[in-house]
């Protein structure tokens, strides 16, 4: 296939990066990820608890590492570890994509690694360890993810005051979203009164699709609405693009004067569940311009492969609205189901990060023995 051609490469003209959800040490050693950035035009990488639990419990990649941070303090416990790998990764690869960042005016080219879990719901926790990870990691085009709880926000909008680049993830709904924007607005609005510098501070508003259509199964089957089966998390996204468009548009003007950057919009969750659906459908239903689409690798391979690409965000949004008015007339609550999936996301990467540490706990035993 020539680079032309490339559905992937194809997206960037639409006004969307693609960026990967996954890490893993191997990719950094094997010019995998110079490949992912020369043939497929990705952009940043995503991680999170579950990635990075997946990478090092499923290899022996990360073993000589882990016996060389022992080797000199055998008291590390696996916190700490987890932190010293994940940072070295981190900093791997926002390194490789150091040109990329350079060449978009810093707009594009990051790489975020997630504060942990189990602080999602405390504001100062959040912020001291967002703060330490920023200033450990010291790239200027890494990025903090923090979580998207009513917490979340609070500790979102005094980072971004600080000057921290922020990825605000398990987004599921568009007021939880229209939340996050406005405390983006505000914190650039607080440092530029201050006569502080707006230019150079990014932020993305990760917002998770697929786990929306897979949560509302088994309601829309009881109130026999099958015809909104894998219609609501895209009309969802929809939605929240146009909230997107408001709030960053005429309103934030002033601000992008003297160099504020919007918040972009990053579709999360596009692998697609239903096996009875097309595999690229949350792929090829939310292209449009201004946007992020994170990949996971069979996604991305696919797209790769057989990828459609052709502006659709900003098609069929009163189709959109329609679709959700529908939702709530047959008695469906989506703010019930999305505050569910929320929690369940928190909870979820809150069991992923404990199951990694105890797998460091048994590795370090293991080869201290």
């Amino acid at each position: 296939m020539a680079d032309l051609e490339n559905p992937l490469k194809l997206l960037a003209k639409q006004g969307q990066s693609v960026w990967y959800d996954n890490i893993h040490r191997a990719m950094l050693h094997s010019g995998e990820l110079e490949r992912l950035i020369e043939r497929d035009a990705v952009t940043g990488i995503t991680s999170n608890p579950a990635i990075f639990e997946k990478a090092i419990t499923g290899s022996a990649d990360y073993d000589e590492a882990i016996r060389a941070l022992l080797a000199r303090n055998p008291g590390r416990v696996a916190r700490d570890l987890f932190y010293d790998l994940a940072v070295e990764d981190i900093q791997q690869a926002a390194d490789r994509f150091r040109p990329v960042y350079e060449a978009t005016d810093g707009r594009d080219g990051f790489v975020s690694l997630e504060v942990s879990p189990d602080l999602a719901y405390e504001v100062e926790a959040t912020v001291a360890e967002a703060v330490h990870l920023w200033e450990r990691l010291d790239r200027p085009n890494a990025m903090i993810k923090v979580p998207a709880t009513q917490q979340g926000v609070a500790a979102f909008e005094t980072l971004v005051a600080q000057g921290i680049n922020v990825n605000v993830t398990l987004l599921f709904s568009v007021a939880r979203y229209e939340s996050i924007a406005q405390a983006y607005i505000r914190a650039l609005q607080r440092r530029h009164e201050q006569g502080l510098s707006i230019s150079g501070i990014a932020s993305v508003a990760s917002f998770f699709v697929s786990r929306v259509d897979s949560a509302l199964g088994q309601p829309l089957s009881d109130a026999s609405r099958p015809e909104l089966q894998g219609v609501i998390a895209i009309a969802n996204a929809k939605l929240a693009y146009q909230r997107y468009q408001a709030m960053f548009g005429a309103a934030f003007a002033a601000l992008a004067a003297d160099g504020a950057q919007p918040q972009r919009l990053l579709w999360a969750s596009t692998s697609t569940k239903d096996p009875a659906a097309r595999d690229v459908l949350y792929v090829e239903s939310l292209i449009g311009p201004e946007t992020v689409n994170t990949l996971p690798p069979a996604t991305l391979e696919a797209f790769r492969d057989h990828g459609v690409v052709a502006e659709s965000l900003t098609l069929g949004v009163e189709e959109a609205m329609n679709a959700v008015n529908a939702l709530t007339a047959a008695g469906v609550d989506l703010t019930e189901i999305t505050d569910r999936l929320e929690a369940d996301g928190v909870g979820s990467f809150a069991d992923a990060f404990r199951n990694v540490l105890a797998a460091l706990d048994r590795k370090s035993e293991d080869l201290a023995a």
